[in-house]
Order: C-alpha cells, then sequence, then structure tokens
C-alpha cells in the first residue's frame, strides 16, 4: 500500500493536545477507508503538522480527515522509506 506524508501548513490555535485529539479521532474512523495513520509530527513554533500514513489513495487518506476532524492537508506527498 502506499505511504503517504500529508502537511497541514497552519491551523489556527492548534495545541499539542488538539493535534493528539485529532489523530485520535483519525484512528477511530480510518478502518473504513482501507488506511492507517502511522505517526504524526506538530511544530508548536510553526503551526505545521505532518501525518505519515498508509492508504490506498490520496483521496483516501484526505476523506479520513474530512469525516474525522475537518482539518484537511494543504499538501499530500507520496513517499518512499529509506534508510
Amino acid at each position: 500500500m502506499p505511504l503517504y506524508l500529508d502537511v497541514h501548513n497552519k491551523i489556527v490555535g492548534l495545541t499539542k493536545e488538539g493535534v493528539a485529539d485529532a489523530h485520535a479521532k483519525d484512528l477511530s474512523v480510518q478502518r473504513k477507508y482501507g488506511v492507517n495513520y502511522l505517526k504524526y509530527w506538530f511544530d508548536v513554533g510553526t503551526g505545521k503538522v505532518f501525518c505519515l500514513v498508509n492508504a490506498p489513495s490520496k483521496e483516501a487518506a484526505a476523506a479520513v480527515h474530512r469525516e474525522a476532524h475537518g482539518f484537511l492537508a494543504d499538501e499530500i506527498v507520496e513517499v518512499n522509506e529509506g534508510s
């Protein structure tokens, strides 16, 4: 299954707790779309959020965010794991 990194450039007012809550909501609906959100990172200084996800498509990954909490990514990029 493809691996994607999505980027949220700035979600105004977002906190560490808010990101954790949004991620938990993603996990609660991801199965419906055949998606597996693996990790996320939040840069408090810039407000950027990055999510790593296995998904059948970019659209499926976006659908999880849309249903779970409405915070849609500004960009979703397919990536390949390397060392």
